[in-house]
Formats: structure tokens, sequence, C-alpha cells
């Protein structure tokens, strides 16, 4: 019966280069959707119905009644919250901007996550291919463990 060998990760070399592939397909696309981003910005559109600070006005003691609406567009910089007040015909305009923004967010960080696996698995295969160049050259040691004399752990050494 043949011997199928594993890697020290538990996966064979052509499904990791499979598994390789679906990443890099999926970064790619990732990249494309990237590009379909309009623009953007950071921060939140809110919709507020005041009170106008007069006692005899009707906004003073019924909520419903109150003045508006007034949009602000919320965000955070240098630590500190910022409003922008916004004409209700720039409104939708900064709603969409800021969904656009939190796209770019949820893209950026997927991208981030795929680019470390695919970097990690290019890793792991460039490692075994130098390990197998070693072995046809005789070269390859595996490593060794060592005591230590100090404080009598286990070291890894050449």
């Amino acid at each position: 019966m043949p011997r199928v060998s594993v890697s020290k990760s538990g996966i064979r070399p052509a499904a990791r280069n499979a598994s390789l592939e679906r990443h890099t397909q999926r970064f790619l696309e990732l990249r494309r959707d990237l590009q379909q981003i309009d623009y953007f910005c950071k921060g939140t559109v809110l919709k507020r119905m005041m009170k106008c600070g007069k006692a005899q006005c009707a906004c003073a003691s019924d909520p419903s009644k109150r003045h508006g609406p007034y949009f602000e567009l919320t965000y955070k910089a240098n630590g500190k919250t910022v409003n922008v007040k916004l004409s209700p015909e720039a409104a939708p305009l900064y709603t969409a901007a800021a969904k656009q923004y939190r796209k770019l967010k949820t893209l950026l960080n997927r991208l981030d996550k795929l680019s470390k696996n695919i970097l990690h698995h290019q890793a792991k295969l460039a490692e075994s291919k130098r390990q197998d160049w070693l072995r046809k050259q005789g070269l390859f040691r595996y490593p060794r463990f060592k005591r230590q004399p100090t404080t009598g752990r286990t070291a890894l050494t050449d």
C-alpha cells in the first residue's frame, strides 16, 4: 500500500495549493468589489427634531410638535465628536457616502484577513520547497532539541 505524506500542518500539499487558489480567487473578487466603491465619508447622518427654547412654543411640551427635521453628519476627529449641519438636499448624498464608507471598511477587513491567509500559505509552500531542495542535496537536517544547562528546558537548535 502506498504511503501518503502529510505535512506538519496536516494539510497535503495538493490541498494546500487548492486552498491557496481559492483564497487568491476570493482576494481578486474583493479587489474588483473595491473598484466599485463610490465617494465615501466617515460618519453617520442623523435626522433630528429640535426644541426651539421658547416657553410658549408647542415644541416645549409636545415632542410630536418639535421643529425639523434637521440633518447632521456626526463623526469623530482627533478624539472629538464633530457635528456638521446638512441641508435636506445634501442628507441623502451623505447617507449614501457613509454607507459606502462602511462597505469600504468591511472590504478592507476581508482583504486583510485573506491577504494574511495567502501569505501564510505562500510561506509554508516556500518552506516546503526549500526543504525538498535541501533533501535532494542531502543537506536537510531535522531540527534537534537540546537541553539548556541553566534552565533545564528544551530549546530548538540547528
